[in-house]
């Protein structure tokens, strides 16, 4: 039995107050749990570190990707282990390691994993000193992400149609891609200096279009350094072939003319000119005119459901 902590965003858009008290009972069957609620940003972090601090052997994230970021941040470099619960309305992270997409079923999934021990030392990215998951969004899509945050309650009732009406209105309007907004900076020397979008990645997909995953980069992995794509053209034809390339799997899109691809890069740097969006995972940031990435090796203690367990 061990001392286990669980995180819970009671914000989460797909976890009700029964689900939280269905699911606190199941883990307490085997586990020695606390539970705790987070109240505004930042939180997550907090008390996972208090938890890592104080001997706690596995903090369990019940929210979205951004409750799962926030622990992780909180985690990472100690010996206590992330489990991870799907409670928001996308759960890129959750789904990306395998966990069915319900939160009372990947209960079960957790469970299980913890009994068999199944847990993996996985590497994070980091911008500008905070750690990243999945990935980190340059541009256009830490726009969309601003859009739908501005919606407040809505995000948990519309869902993907929020975001596809606010990713419509980033690029017809609200986001300036008529030039080049920023350069990267590879470690070979080699500098993109015309980028108007791009996605540093930590593990693919880069997000889910209901059930379908949106691969923008089979080359990006937990199991290895980071992975970029700096986009030089997001005017309508191009970008209506990114999506159809990430929907069929992301490997003619890493060959597009119009997108500069490098993996298994240990560090790299943007460049804006002026200031540009910038997300994390899936939390808008605000502006910054410089970002300094790095993959930071066998940081994090991560619960992985085994295969035979997993619905997903």
């Amino acid at each position: 039995m061990a001392r286990l902590l669980l995180i819970g965003n009671p914000s989460a858009s797909s976890v009700t107050a029964r689900a939280r008290v269905v699911i606190a009972k199941a883990l307490g069957a085997d586990h020695d749990v606390t539970v705790v609620a987070t109240s505004r940003r930042g939180h997550a972090t907090r008390l996972a570190q208090g938890a890592a601090a104080d001997g706690t052997e596995v903090v369990v994230s019940l929210g979205g990707d951004g409750t799962v970021n926030e622990v992780a941040n909180g985690l990472a470099g100690s010996d206590t282990t992330l489990g991870v619960l799907p409670g928001g309305s996308t759960n890129v992270f959750a789904r990306t390691i395998g966990m069915v997409n319900d939160p009372i079923e990947a209960t079960g999934e957790l469970l299980s994993a913890l009994a068999a021990g199944s847990v993996q030392r996985i590497g994070l990215g980091s911008v500008n000193d905070r750690y990243f998951l999945f990935h980190v969004g340059i541009g256009l899509d830490a726009e969309v992400v601003r859009l739908v945050e501005e919606q407040g309650q809505l995000k948990r009732w519309a869902g993907h149609l929020l975001f596809a009406w606010c990713g419509l209105r980033g690029w017809a309007s609200t986001y300036d891609r008529s030039k080049p907004r920023f350069a990267v900076r590879h470690p070979d020397g080699t500098v993109v200096d015309d980028a108007v979008f791009g996605l540093c990645q930590n593990s693919n997909p880069y997000t889910y279009l209901g059930d379908r995953p949106l691969c923008t980069n089979p080359n990006a992995s937990l199991d290895r350094p980071l992975a970029m794509l700096s986009f030089r053209d997001l005017d309508l034809l191009p970008t209506l072939r990114y999506l159809t390339e990430a929907l069929l799997g992301g490997d003619r899109l890493v060959r597009d003319s119009r997108v500069v691809e490098r993996h298994d890069l240990e560090r790299l740097t943007v460049t804006g000119h002026g200031p540009f969006p910038y997300q994390v995972d899936g939390d808008h940031l605000g502006d910054a005119e410089r970002l300094d990435l790095a993959w930071v090796p066998d940081v994090l203690n991560l619960v992985i459901p085994r295969p035979d367990d997993s619905h997903g």
